[in-house]
């Protein structure tokens, strides 16, 4: 069966979110070995969060979790793309449809993603 060489990345592997419908990429996170299984078995993406060291299913908090449509790897086995149904709406922690809603084009930033929710209001800080 497919599966990505965890021991290539030193047991983590970088993880590409894609919205399904709109091909929009989401969100950048990892997996270890459990978050990969956990996401097979369930058909919602788990990933493996490096600052609090521990398995984490997208969305378990917020309720914005990651339906799975396909799994891709890379050539090396080394990165894996997820096309997924984004329930809510939101990627991001920060309230956004997308990780990726800072743009810089030319010496202009600006906002590209739209806020969905209040993160105060879904995770009370």
């Amino acid at each position: 069966m497919l599966r990505p060489d965890f021991a290539k990345c030193s047991g983590l592997v970088p993880v590409i979110a894609q919205e399904a419908q709109t091909g929009e990429v989401l969100m950048l996170a990892y997996m270890n070995e459990a978050a990969w299984d956990k996401t097979l078995e369930t058909g919602e993406v788990h990933y493996y969060s490096r600052s609090r060291n521990t398995l984490w299913h997208k969305g378990g908090t917020s309720g914005h979790v990651q339906k799975v449509h396909t799994i891709r790897l890379d050539c090396d086995a080394d990165t894996v793309l997820i096309q997924v149904t984004q329930l809510g709406g939101a990627a991001c922690h920060t309230g956004r449809k997308s990780c990726f809603y800072r743009e810089l084009a030319g010496d202009t930033e600006r906002e590209c993603s739209p806020m969905v929710f209040d993160p105060k209001e879904v995770y009370g800080k």
